[in-house]
C-alpha cells in the first residue's frame, strides 16, 4: 500500500486555546449561529465557549451537543424561537417572497414580527405574563418582568445535554449580573455544574424578563455591565497562546443619526457594543506589558527572583503567551430599525444566519489571519470588514 503522508497541522492548531466569544443582541444572535456553522465547516475545533445573553443561549446549544449535531440543533433552536408563542406563523414561502421585494417590504415584515414578539411572545422562549406584573404591588423577584421565560427552560432541556456541557471537555462560561450586589459574575463549568438557569440568567434582560434565582441569589442579563466576554477569555491563568473568534452583534462605529428614528438605532449600537475595539486595545496594552515584564524577569537570576517579594508578585503577572483576536461584527442592514433585537422573523433570521456564515468564510479565506502573532505585544487583531474599508480607502 502507498505510504500515507502525515497531515500538515492547520494554522489554528498552533494555539493552546481556540475560543468562540459571543455577545448579546437578541434576535441578531442568528448571525452567531452562521459564524459557528462556518467554523464547523472549516474543521476548527473549539476548546472554549463564552457568551452573554443570546450568546449564552447559543453557547448552550453548541456545548450541549456533539460536534456533528451542533449546527442542526442551532437550526432547531432558531426555527423554534422565530415562531409566535401562540397561533400559526406566517407562511414561509409568502414571507420569503415579500422579504425579497424591497426594503419597504422588509421593514413592514420587521415591524409585524416585532409587534408579534411584544404582544404574543416567541415559541419556546417567552410569553406575556398574565396577570401583568405591573398590576401586582409585590411579587417574587422571579415574577417581576413583562414576560415569563419558563418556556426557555423547557427548550434548553430538550435541545441540550447538560452532562455534555459540564463534562464534554470544552471550557464553558456565561456572564450575568447579581441583582443584589450589582457585581458581574461568570458561571464557569470548571468551577460549578451549569444548569439551564445559568444560561437563562445570562439572558434575563429587565424589565422584559424577570431575574433568575440561583442558590438564593437573583441574576439579570450580563449585558447590563458588559456585553462581551473577551476579557474573561484573555485574562485566565495560566495564560496560553489563544485564538479568539469574537462575534459581536452591535457595531460601536457608525454614522451620526440623520433623523429621529435613527437615534434609537445608534443609541443601541453604542450602549451594547461595549466598546469592543476599546476593550481589545486595552487587552493588547495589557498583554504587551505582561510580555515586557517577562523579558525583564528573565534577566534576573532564578534564585534572586525567588528571594525578592516584588519579583515573586511580578511572576504572577508576567506572561509570554500570544493572542490573536478575530473580530466578526454584524453590520446593520439599511432596512433594520430600533426593534431589530426583538424582531424574530424567520426570513430575517435566515438572512442574519447567512450573513454570519458568509462573513466567517470571507475571514477564513485569508489564511494569514490565523498566524500566531510575532510582534512585540504578542497580540494581533483582524477584522475582514475593517480591512476591506481600509483597502478601499487606499
Amino acid at each position: 500500500m502507498p505510504k500515507t503522508e502525515p497531515r500538515a497541522p492547520a494554522a489554528h492548531e498552533a494555539y493552546d486555546v481556540r475560543a468562540l466569544v459571543l455577545q448579546g443582541g437578541g434576535a441578531l444572535g442568528a448571525y452567531q449561529a452562521g459564524v459557528y456553522e462556518g467554523l464547523n465547516e472549516a474543521g476548527i475545533l473549539l476548546t472554549e465557549l463564552a457568551g452573554i445573553s443570546i450568546g449564552a443561549l447559543n453557547v448552550a446549544i453548541i456545548a450541549g451537543n456533539p460536534i456533528d449535531k451542533g449546527v442542526e440543533r442551532l437550526h432547531q433552536f432558531w426555527d423554534l424561537i422565530c415562531q409566535p408563542y401562540v397561533g400559526p406563523g406566517t407562511n414561509a414561502l409568502l414571507e420569503q417572497s415579500l422579504f425579497q421585494v424591497n426594503d419597504m417590504a422588509r421593514q413592514f415584515l420587521g415591524a409585524m414580527h416585532a409587534g408579534s414578539a411584544l404582544f404574543l411572545g416567541q415559541k419556546g422562549f417567552f410569553h406575556p405574563r398574565f396577570p401583568p406584573a405591573t398590576l401586582s404591588a409585590t411579587l417574587d423577584p422571579t415574577c417581576v418582568g413583562h414576560y415569563d421565560t419558563r418556556p426557555l427552560k423547557e427548550t434548553l432541556e430538550a435541545l441540550c445535554d447538560f452532562d455534555r456541557i459540564n463534562d464534554g471537555g470544552v471550557h464553558v462560561s456565561v456572564g450575568a449580573v447579581n441583582v443584589r450586589t450589582g457585581n458581574f459574575t461568570y458561571f464557569d463549568n470548571r468551577k460549578i455544574r451549569l444548569a439551564p438557569e445559568h444560561f437563562m440568567a445570562s439572558g434575563a434582560l429587565p424589565p422584559a424578563f424577570p431575574a433568575i434565582e440561583i442558590d438564593g441569589e437573583y441574576y439579570w442579563d450580563g449585558g447590563l455591565v458588559s456585553n462581551t466576554p473577551l476579557a474573561k477569555v484573555l485574562q485566565q491563568r495560566p495564560e496560553r497562546d489563544t485564538l479568539v473568534f469574537q462575534v459581536d452583534l452591535w457595531s460601536a462605529r457608525g454614522p451620526a443619526p440623520r433623523n429621529m428614528s435613527e437615534i434609537g438605532d445608534r443609541v443601541q449600537d453604542i450602549r451594547y457594543s461595549s466598546r469592543t475595539r476599546f476593550v481589545t486595545e486595552e487587552m493588547r496594552a495589557h498583554r504587551k506589558m505582561q510580555r515586557l515584564l517577562r523579558e525583564v524577569l528573565n534577566q534576573v537570576p532564578p534564585e534572586a527572583r525567588q528571594a525578592n517579594a516584588a519579583c515573586r508578585q511580578a511572576e504572577e503577572i508576567a506572561c509570554s503567551a500570544r493572542s490573536n483576536v478575530i473580530h466578526l461584527i454584524y453590520r446593520d442592514k439599511p432596512y433594520e430599525q430600533h426593534f431589530r433585537d426583538f424582531q424574530f422573523g424567520p426570513a430575517t433570521m435566515r438572512e442574519h444566519w447567512a450573513t454570519g456564515l458568509q462573513d466567517i468564510r470571507n475571514t477564513l479565506a485569508h489564511p494569514h489571519y490565523l498566524a500566531v502573532p510575532d510582534n512585540s505585544a504578542g497580540f494581533i487583531t483582524h477584522d475582514v470588514h475593517r480591512d476591506e474599508i481600509e483597502s478601499s480607502m487606499g
